[in-house]
């Protein structure tokens, strides 16, 4: 698409015609006297005399070249608008100081659940295509690490600031739904997920996680929830006297009838992940969710063309002074 950034310039091509117009005016005056002009009789004008005459017309396409690339002319690529498949998606991950039971295992090494829940959705993110994503850390609180983006560098760089410890221990996971679904809210998405990580009993925190569901529901959103680690004595990090690390085999309760709940509840499905494995298996099984379409829309971009009227005008302007004082020039 063509047109002119600055329309309002293509006024001045009205001068042009007046320049053409007063050119055309020509003088009843001869420059040199003569008693007669019989001795002129007879002669025809020549080729370079005739031709003089137009020389003004030179000038006058100096100048409309000159007001063409004033205005700006532009072409124009229009807004793209790409319809892709997509969902939004918020992830709640629990940073509770139970996440540090090291029940899990990345090839030989022993680690802890919250490492592997680090790497598993980092894999997750790194599968996604067209889908939204926002980050949500709770403990005895939620707060919102990332909003809904699909710049997945900036979510893993966010991710990689979550450690556990970094909110007051216990587990609000009403307040983690609770936040997830305020993301969520004003999406205008068909398929709104919320995928709930935690290994415990909801202990904290001012609103109920059924409750929280509840709301979820209303508004159509699904909650996955995800019980991670062993039932059962696990091995959990202490410090001894001296400052070293020993491992004591502790229970940690889960309230995983709670968690089925919530997933039946918004339609979703509940999980219990309690190796590396499977963990990933649950975020594949999850990556088939129900595709909604989501518009994008482009930049606007445009390209410079006035460069096409400017040199041709300097390249006339240049070429109508040689003429005028070379070939055709005229003696007063």
């Amino acid at each position: 698409m063509f047109a002119f950034k600055e329309p309002r310039a293509l006024i001045l091509l009205a001068l042009v015609a007046l320049v053409v117009l007063l050119s055309r005016i020509r003088r009843t005056d001869s420059t040199f006297l003569f008693s007669s002009k019989d001795l002129l009789e007879g002669i025809k004008p020549t080729f370079r005399l005739r031709f003089s005459k137009y020389l003004i017309l030179f000038r006058a396409a100096v100048l409309a070249l000159f007001i063409l690339a004033l205005a700006r002319p532009q072409t124009i690529l229009e807004n793209s608008k790409t319809i892709s498949e997509g969902v939004d998606i918020v992830l709640a991950l629990d940073t509770s100081t139970s996440m540090l039971a090291e029940d899990f295992r990345m090839g030989q090494t022993r680690v802890n659940r919250f490492d592997v829940v680090k790497d598993v959705v980092k894999e997750f993110i790194k599968k996604r295509k067209d889908d939204r994503i926002a980050l949500v850390a709770f403990a005895a609180r939620a707060y919102t690490v990332c909003p809904l983006t699909t710049d997945y560098s900036w979510l893993n760089e966010n991710l990689d600031r979550v450690r556990v410890g970094m909110i007051e221990d216990a587990t609000a996971i009403g307040s983690a739904i609770a936040t997830s679904v305020n993301r969520l809210r004003t999406s205008k998405t068909k398929s709104r997920v919320i995928i709930v990580l935690t290994d415990g009993v909801s202990n904290a925190g001012s609103i109920s996680p059924l409750v929280a569901a509840e709301a979820a529901k209303a508004l159509k959103i699904k909650v996955y929830a995800i019980c991670v680690g062993s039932k059962g004595l696990v091995p959990y990090p202490l410090k001894d006297a001296y400052g070293r690390t020993v491992y004591k085999n502790v229970p940690i309760e889960m309230d995983e009838v709670m968690l089925k709940k919530i997933a039946d509840l918004t339609g979703a499905k509940y999980y219990l992940a309690s190796d590396t494995e499977t963990l990933r298996k649950i975020y594949d099984d999850i990556s088939k969710l129900e595709k909604s379409n989501i518009e994008q829309y482009g930049y606007r971009e445009y390209e410079e063309l006035f460069y096409l009227f400017l040199i041709p005008g300097l390249i006339i302007l240049a070429l109508e002074i040689f003429l005028t004082n070379t070939v055709f020039m005229r003696i007063p």
